[in-house]
């Protein structure tokens, strides 16, 4: 599936099922609540704390897709065709990255 599909799929679903999208702030805050999630499961699962027993049935991938939705339903309702901004990002990096991190000793 490509970005753009994934949008108009998003789109579709929420048109039809959802009934209408959540306005921008209410899915910015949510995008916040899965982005808490993610790291609730990246603590546990990569860095030293403890799991709870209901944490253990989360998918870190399932979580990523959480972000991945409510980031497309953003980026939707304002307008943005995120492939078109993914690859206007990639070529800013490639101009203002082309040598930083070559040059980073901390990477060697």
């Amino acid at each position: 599936m490509t970005i753009k599909e994934a949008q108009e799929q998003i789109d579709g679903w929420i048109r039809t099922v959802g009934v209408r999208y959540f306005s921008e702030l209410t899915n910015m805050a949510i995008l916040t609540e899965e982005v808490g999630e993610v790291a609730r499961i990246m603590a546990r699962q990569y860095g030293e704390q403890s799991s709870k027993e209901s944490d253990k049935k989360k998918e870190l991938g399932d979580e990523l897709a959480d972000v991945m939705w409510v980031l497309l339903c953003i980026a939707n309702q304002t307008g943005v065709d995120m492939t078109a901004a993914l690859e206007k990002n990639f070529e800013k990096k490639n101009i203002r990255d082309a040598n930083r991190h070559k040059n980073n000793e901390k990477l060697q």
